[in-house]
């Protein structure tokens, strides 16, 4: 396996943790927050499938502006969304980022980083940091999934992982 597809499984691995979490709620449960934080399974996912894509035309090296981004706003769930259509966005959204990560043929090429009121301003990157970034996001918000199911029923990742090995 080459370095790309490594860091695309790495990713995959992190981001399948968040969705297992999810297996077997009810909406109600999704859309719950068990513990003084506001977030809850559905609004880690939904932020997952808004903000992960805002990062291929940065991959790509086309920059981007994100000045106008509202980041708390990316973790509301919208009021028709379902646990159902949330998990096929996420998975559509994955093979999306996947795919510009694939184009990628130097890893060390730096592209401009987006211009955000939170982060390093037109400073350049390269293309691994930014799946490494990808990587540190996804595996920061499995673990809040993992807390906040188990908050919810007990349940934890092990026991998720061996109740869905492949999901």
């Amino acid at each position: 396996m080459d370095e790309c597809e490594e860091l695309l499984a790495a990713w995959q691995e992190h981001r399948a943790v968040l969705r297992r979490a999810l297996a077997g709620l009810t909406e109600e449960q999704a859309r719950s927050t068990p513990s003084v934080s506001t977030l809850s399974l559905a609004s880690l996912i939904t932020h997952a499938v808004r903000g992960e894509p805002e990062w291929i035309p940065v991959i790509a090296g086309r920059g981007a502006d994100w000045l106008q981004r509202d980041g708390q706003a990316e973790f509301e769930v919208p009021a028709s969304a379902t646990v159902a259509g949330l998990l096929a966005e996420h998975e559509r959204v994955g093979a999306e980022v996947a795919q510009a990560v694939r184009a990628v043929k130097d890893f060390d090429e730096r592209v401009p980083m987006p211009k955000t009121p939170w982060g390093p301003q037109d400073e350049p990157r390269t293309v691994r940091w930014i799946l490494l970034h990808l990587i540190g996001e996804a595996a920061r918000h499995a673990g809040h999934a993992d807390v906040i199911r188990e908050s919810l029923d007990g349940a934890n990742a092990f026991d998720l992982q061996q109740a869905a090995p492949g999901a």
